[in-house]
């Protein structure tokens, strides 16, 4: 399921986990240019925050989600060895997280065949953020897939840890130390979409049964602290996941809602 309206509806069941999602305009914005993917078929999940202005930020994100989603359904191609050009890569976390990056790569080819047919320059080009999860059919772990700012957290244990990197220059200030003149905190580094190469983070991890999986748009996380976030994560079950995302994007809300916001819970139980 994608959405991009605030629109209720029931948790759909992946593989080892259920997911909801939701996304809302905001109180500022006229439009709402995030868009989400819910895909039990292929066990994925994915957040994208479009930019670009007008209709073009929308048209963005829901381009690579599409995209993203048409690769990794397609089957996968063996990968030669670096070692041995003639020999197949049997991994199979290695062989996800390639098909992983080259879906990434698919849907930035898209996107930036899309600009060049706009003739849109790179600091007026469309393109978006992405973040998700996916499960490999057959596998135990769960491949993420991160360019830009949206966020991928884990809830386990009581705590709530972020699994991804912001690539903005404002969190390449603070890893520099660089703290007396920040930069703005939505500038990127890495998007979809602006130019023809792409540097994103694609990494394996195990699930636990109990693991509460969220993703979410710069809309929740550049408004609700993380203790607010993780409060939320505590108390939410495979029941109620869809009163814990109008938790999130209520307190978003209330914080300002000074961007669109989305949020999508997975719970992972195992069943």
């Amino acid at each position: 399921m994608d959405s991009d309206t605030l629109t209720p509806c029931a948790a759909l069941r992946l593989a080892d986990c259920s997911a909801f999602g939701i996304t809302d305009t905001g109180r500022v914005r006229r439009e709402n240019q995030d868009r989400f993917l819910i895909d039990p078929a292929l066990n994925l999940v994915a957040v994208a925050d479009g930019m670009g202005g007008h209709a073009f930020g929308a048209r963005a994100s829901a381009a690579a989600l599409e995209r993203i989603a048409a690769r990794l359904a397609a089957p996968p191609a063996p990968h030669a060895s670096a070692d041995d050009p003639d020999a197949t890569v049997h991994d199979a976390s290695a062989c996800a997280m390639r098909a992983a990056a080259d879906a990434l790569d698919d849907a930035n080819a898209t996107l930036h065949a899309m600009n060049l047919r706009e003739r849109l320059a790179p600091h007026r080009s469309m393109g978006t953020t992405l973040t998700g999860i996916w499960q490999p059919p057959g596998s135990s772990q769960l491949i993420s897939l991160h360019i830009g700012d949206s966020r991928l957290y884990r809830y386990r244990d009581g705590a709530l840890t972020q699994l991804s990197r912001d690539q903005t220059l404002y969190q390449q200030a603070l890893e520099r130390g660089v703290i007396e003149h920040l930069p703005p905190r939505n500038v990127l580094l890495q998007a979809l979409g602006p130019l023809p190469s792409i540097t994103p983070v694609v990494e394996a991890h195990v699930w636990l049964p109990g693991d509460r999986y969220l993703l979410c748009s710069d809309g929740l996380h550049g408004e609700v602290p993380h203790r607010e976030i993780e409060a939320v994560l505590a108390d939410v079950s495979p029941r109620d996941i869809d009163s814990a995302c109008r938790r999130l994007i209520a307190l978003a809300l209330d914080a300002g809602g000074k961007d669109n916001v989305t949020a999508i819970i997975a719970c992972f139980d195992g069943v």
